[in-house]
């Protein structure tokens, strides 16, 4: 087992008790004092800097041949010249024995054979600069791998005299210790600083595993309450706890953290940004979920750091990883985080304002189905009736009088540069919609939630044409390509043209044939129409279309049966097992043969096509929460159907159950759904035990 992981389960085991200290109160109005006091100060890092680490991409134990065959990638790809200059050694570099008899830190000689300033210079020689880790507690043996408390200054030295451009301070020996992080983060800040070499090196404050999602923390010493003091000391400091799990970084944490970084943007300007964590391309998330992870963490002035082994990565994610227009918002002079504007939801409009007055406009889409999101000129601080709207990631540039929109996928996000328009009338901005699934059969499809079809059902596809521009457009047409065997036919005509701020919906029937393959297939609708002086211009959209499997037939076990789709809040949905696949499933200490376990928040869904009348199963925390601390343990437990809420359990703790009963006639699309109850997911190892249908 890694070191840094076997600190953060003995700390999630209780192995490690934290006691409670005095509360310290600081007022946020001191932030901005203590940020203007170190303006003073040289500028390490005027713009978010950028990067890429060892932890997510090669876990602990990184190599000397590893970091330098990841440094020859930088460059030969590009992604130096993009900006990703700085190559950081993470976690597990160290000894066992951390510290020579001198009290000098110690490379591990079977990873680092010639130590680390070759290392750096070899780094440096590639026209790349090298950062370094270490802990703000003390190296406590058996429980934290390396800690400089006590060796602040000394380290501080040693890291600048290996030539080290960079340092991340972690807290997990300081917790282990019942450190206060602001006292220990100043006085390494003061050490760095004052290194005798004279070295300028930016410090990256670190305090994840003090998160609410771990535990009951005291506020002064959660990695939320950073902010009111790391502006001051550190270029950059995290907002929250890790963004994932070494090889695992999934879409809804990335939300999680980036809601989490967004509530100071006042503390973000340039020479100090919130930090949400790594950007982690291939390591759980699809190519839409990536490009909006890059996407908010660009327009939230955060520093980028790659968290995937960029050796691996396909040409797409070299792409959105080297994308210009997005790059040039996060490396904006302004150093402004954006801001949400208008209400939090499934839909949200996000506003990053930038150094020669325009705006990045964030269009976000959480929800499950592609869905057309709108904002306002006016809205994002703008005035005047046109407007030049840039989409970043696909360089079309266009004009609107009022109105910013686009057509956003499932988990994606729309992300405009937005500026007054003079001149020539450009383009109208056109938003050609994705094609949505909104009937299947006699069946409305719920806003938000992921359509599903099956072989021999018909269904309802709609694409929304808008006008958001100042001339009329003309002709408007849509055509829309199925898989082979499929058939789609139009229903009504469109309309001879568009007006300013108008719209038209064009809908198709399409069929699928009775032997339709389950899985992942594609609808992709050719929207076109005329402008004047530009002739007839075309957009291609597309949206995925799950196929579901055969539906059960018989008294079955649900869990044995395929579903279509499973998350869980860490690692994945385990059958017939605890989360993780370690113990048989238990609760109240009743072993069940079958069922699932999850860990909140989690949703498994099945296609049962309106075939089952009966799912009987009980729901409760598994035992196996015993064998850690006693913070969290509580989930919520829901059976719906079809968008129906057919079961609630309410708020379970560790020692409740509940048998749920569920009629399941007339429901064709079954999601069993485990809540987090409000405190987060920290030992939330939830199981569906049972699982019996009746089909």
């Amino acid at each position: 087992m890694k070191r840094r992981l076997t600190v953060l389960l003995a700390l999630l085991a209780g192995l490690l008790v934290v006691p409670t200290p005095a509360r310290a109160v600081l007022p946020a109005a001191s932030v901005a004092a203590s940020a203007s006091a170190s303006a003073s100060q040289q500028v390490l890092s005027p713009t978010p800097y950028m990067g890429w680490n060892t932890y997510y991409a090669l876990g602990g134990d990184p190599t000397e041949a590893e970091v330098k065959s990841i440094a020859d990638f930088l460059v030969s790809s590009g992604l130096r010249n993009a900006g990703y200059e700085y190559v950081w050694i993470d976690g597990n570099w160290a000894a066992p024995t951390p510290r020579s008899s001198a009290g000098d830190l110690v490379p591990n000689p079977d990873q680092f054979p010639n130590g680390l300033k070759p290392l750096v210079d070899y780094i440096h020689s590639k026209g790349l600069k090298a950062g370094i880790y270490t802990d703000a507690g003390p190296y406590i043996p058996g429980k934290c791998g390396l800690g400089s408390h006590g060796y602040y200054q000394r380290d501080a030295n040693q890291f600048a005299a290996w030539k080290f451009d960079a340092v991340k301070v972690d807290y997990l020996c300081g917790i282990a210790a019942d450190l206060d992080p602001k006292t220990v983060y100043t006085e390494f800040a003061q050490a760095l600083r004052n290194n005798a070499s004279g070295r300028p090196m930016i410090f990256n404050l670190c305090n994840p595993v003090t998160s609410p999602d771990w535990g009951n923390y005291p506020e002064e010493q959660q990695s939320t309450y950073s902010w009111s003091y790391a502006p001051a000391i550190a270029q950059s400091w995290r907002t929250y706890t890790d963004v994932g799990f070494v090889g695992e970084i999934k879409f809804k944490d990335v939300l999680r953290n980036y809601d989490a970084n967004a509530r100071h943007p006042e503390a973000a300007g340039p020479g100090h940004f919130n930090d949400p964590d790594y950007l982690g391309p291939e390591l759980g998330m699809n190519d839409e979920e990536f490009r909006t992870q890059m996407t908010l963490w660009s327009v939230a002035a955060a520093p980028l750091v790659i968290g995937s082994d960029v050796r691996k990565l396909s040409k797409t994610s070299l792409g959105i990883l080297s994308d210009r227009d997005v790059l040039a918002i996060d490396q904006d002079a302004a150093g402004v985080q954006a801001v949400r504007v208008g209400p939090a939801g499934t839909k949200e409009t996000w506003v990053k304002r930038l150094a020669n007055g325009d705006r990045a406009v964030v269009l976000l889409n959480r929800g499950d189905s592609p869905a057309t999101l709108t904002t306002k000129a006016s809205s994002v601080g703008l005035s005047g009736d046109r407007f030049t709207l840039k989409n970043a990631w696909t360089n079309q540039v266009t004009e609107s009088a009022g109105t910013i929109s686009a057509a956003v996928p499932a988990h994606g996000a729309a992300l405009f540069r937005v500026s007054r328009a003079t001149g020539t009338p450009g383009v109208p901005h056109v938003v050609a919609g994705l094609p949505q699934v909104t009937k299947v059969g006699g069946d409305t499809v719920p806003a938000g939630v992921a359509p599903v079809v099956a072989g021999g059902d018909e269904a309802r596809v709609e694409v929304t044409v808008r006008n958001d521009g100042a001339r009329p457009v003309f002709s408007p047409r849509v055509e829309l390509a199925v898989p082979a065997g499929w058939t789609a036919r139009p229903v009504g005509k469109a309309p001879k043209l568009l007006t300013p701020n108008s719209s038209t919906t064009l809908a198709f029937t399409v069929t699928l044939p009775a032997t339709a393959t389950p899985g992942s297939s594609t609808l992709t609708a050719t929207t076109s129409y005329e402008v004047t002086g530009k002739g007839r211009l075309r957009q291609e959209t597309a949206t995925p279309l799950v196929v579901a499997p055969a539906p059960p037939d018989g008294d079955v076990v649900l869990s044995h049966h395929d579903w279509i789709s499973a998350t869980s809040g860490w690692m994945s949905p385990t059958v017939d097992r605890s989360v993780g696949g370690w113990t048989p499933i238990s609760m109240l200490g009743q072993e069940y043969p079958t069922g699932l376990g999850v860990a909140s928040p989690s949703t498994v869904r099945y296609y049962l096509g309106d075939r089952c009348t009966r799912l009987n199963a009980t729901v409760g925390i598994d035992d196996a929460v015993r064998n850690v601390g006693p913070e969290g343990g509580t989930s919520t437990f829901q059976v719906i159907g079809d968008g129906r809420v057919l079961f609630d359990s309410g708020v379970l703790g560790r020692d409740d159950v509940r048998q749920a009963d569920v009629d399941l006639s007339g429901v064709r699309v079954l999601d069993l759904v485990v809540g987090d109850a409000g405190d987060g997911g920290y030992n939330d190892r939830a199981d569906w035990a049972g699982l019996n249908a009746t089909c």
